[in-house]
């Protein structure tokens, strides 16, 4: 920045700045705000939303019920929204978060259509100075982010991208306005989450579709349906039991598992639990129903294989089945997303599958894609290329912390944090399901919710002992994350490939960037951190924060 000294004197003034307006945003800002403190929130969309703002393709839904998709700590946010199917569409959750926030009266403290660019924590004020798009400057005492694990769109560098004449759309930025493929030949890059459920809808619509798939995906039937009445009065009546089995659990969502091994049963009684789960439609039905599913590469192939059964099942060529399905990695190790007639798509005339991993992608021409010598013509192409997860959407800020460290250069050999929600050297900075916390491999809601509720009762308690700056020391980060890499070490996860642990993104470091120990444990953790005095944070006690800072105003002129 060249006028240093002119921004900071145009500088507002705010205990908080809170980036993001997702799920974890507007509680947050809700409970700053409840703690009577001066708030300030950023958001790139022009309303709330987070992941939901964005994500709008055809066929957009959880993959979680949305009963259990949604906020807990208030009794009238429960009470007053109905929801209308069991898994929630884009759409519908999207009109929760807009009345969430209003029922929270949270939209004021927000300023829209407004991306943070920067963040630097200012040692001499022991406040952090946050410069957006606008060039607008703010300090404040606590910087929150709540920037959601999955908002940074990731499209790869694919040859000659620029050269396609005609339309390109990513599934992380869905224009608002509604897209018609009726009579186009359209492509469909990618069979993640938002592939298998874009594919279908596409398929509806195009005269020709094809599908380019890098590596199959193990898909659950989502079996969605209208929720009835007496479904919702029920949980709305029981959800003092909700919300004890959901925080005994280790996701957020409560099933029953087995005590025995899945090699301790015969193939036929592995058979019939599997048939029955598979009923469920709930991909934690399946995946948790024995203790060592994700911890045995004997036991997750046998319901690996049943789950190939289905593929075969629903495939009429087998030749094409045999590509649709996953062989190289455990079930659950990339993320089992939920689907509507993704298989069956495949049956129809007018849709093939590129496996690229038998035709590579070789560059787009002005009219398509060439892939594996064979040239196909495309009006359209729809870009279901996933995401920077976790570390991405904090990366792409500059974030430099005490003495101006950079948060992209401490974290060059993967993320390092205390509980997932602090990193040393960047003092006051409250990460919501950062890295190094159970995150995505969780209810997020329920992750959110948590994490709010101990970084709001952790700043309370700052506030009421007068402290100006806290953060973890570097042995507590060390140790939490180091700890949380042995446990992954444990389970199946690091044989995935995935967005969980990076691979997806050319040079990022590898690692998993989720606790994998659980939300029950990770919660009990946290919490006996906090009653040990916030063991493992070192603080200061207020002092004079009215000086300015050279140092600071020294390092934006540069």
């Amino acid at each position: 920045m060249t006028d240093a000294a002119t921004t900071e004197s145009a500088a507002d003034a705010v205990d908080a700045v809170v980036i993001g307006a997702g799920f974890s945003g507007i509680y947050m800002v809700h409970r700053l705000h409840e703690l009577g403190l001066t708030v300030q929130g950023f958001e790139a969309g022009d309303g709330v939303g987070g992941t939901w703002f964005w994500n709008r393709y055809p066929g957009a839904r959880c993959d979680v019920i949305s009963m259990e998709y949604a906020y807990t700590f208030s009794p009238e946010l429960i009470e007053e929204w109905d929801w209308t199917e069991r898994y929630p569409s884009q759409p519908e959750i999207l009109r929760y978060l807009n009345f969430a926030a209003d029922r929270l009266g949270v939209k004021p403290h927000y300023r829209f259509n407004t991306r943070v660019v920067s963040a630097w924590f200012d040692d001499d004020a022991d406040q952090w100075v946050t410069t957006t798009d606008t060039g607008a400057v703010t300090r404040s005492r606590y910087l929150v982010t709540a920037v959601g694990c999955l908002s940074t769109s990731m499209t790869p560098d694919f040859p000659g991208l620029d050269q396609f004449a005609g339309e390109i759309y990513h599934t992380a930025d869905w224009p608002e306005h509604d897209v018609d493929f009726a009579g186009k030949r359209v492509g469909v890059i990618g069979t993640g989450s938002s592939g298998v459920q874009v594919i279908p809808l596409v398929a509806e619509q195009a005269d020709h579709l094809t599908v380019f798939q890098r590596t199959p995906a193990f898909s659950l039937a989502c079996g969605n349906r209208a929720l009835t009445p007496d479904e919702i009065r029920d949980f709305k009546d029981n959800i003092d039991d909700h919300l004890e089995r959901s925080k005994a659990s280790g996701t957020g969502q409560y099933t029953d598992t087995f005590e025995e091994s899945a090699l301790d049963h015969t193939p036929e009684q592995r058979q019939a639990i599997y048939e029955e789960r598979w009923g469920r439609h709930r991909a934690i039905d399946l995946i948790a129903c024995y203790p060592d599913l994700f911890a045995n590469r004997e036991a997750n192939e046998t319901i690996a294989d049943f789950f190939r059964g289905k593929i075969r099942e629903t495939i009429t060529d087998p030749e094409l089945a045999e590509r649709l399905t996953p062989r190289t990695y455990p079930l659950g190790a990339k993320r089992i997303t939920l689907d509507t007639n993704y298989y069956q798509t495949f049956n129809r005339d007018h849709v093939d599958l590129v496996s690229l991993r038998e035709q590579p992608l070789e560059t787009f021409t002005s009219s398509g894609i060439r892939a594996g010598g064979v040239d196909h013509e495309l009006d359209a192409v729809v870009l279901a290329t996933g995401f920077d997860a976790i570390t991405g959407p904090l990366l792409n800020m500059d974030i430099r912390g005490a003495g101006g460290r950079r948060l992209k250069d401490k974290w060059a050999d993967g993320p390092v944090t205390y509980l997932g929600i602090a990193v040393d050297e960047f003092p006051n900075m409250f990460m919501l399901t950062g890295p190094g916390s159970p995150n995505v491999l969780t209810n997020v809601v329920c992750a959110i919710e948590q994490h709010v509720e101990w970084a709001g009762d952790f700043i309370a308690y700052l506030e009421s002992r007068g402290v100006t700056r806290v953060e973890p020391t570097a042995q507590a980060s060390r140790t939490w994350t180091d700890e949380a890499a042995d446990m992954a070490k444990d389970t199946l996860y690091p044989e995935g490939e995935s967005w969980y642990t990076g691979v997806n993104i050319p040079g990022k470091p590898q690692v998993i960037m989720s606790y994998v120990g659980g939300l029950d444990v990770y919660r009990q953790a946290c919490d006996e951190v906090a009653a040990e005095g916030y063991r493992g944070f070192t603080s200061v006690t207020r002092h004079d924060q009215s000086a300015t800072s050279p140092r600071l105003a020294s390092a934006m002129a540069r």
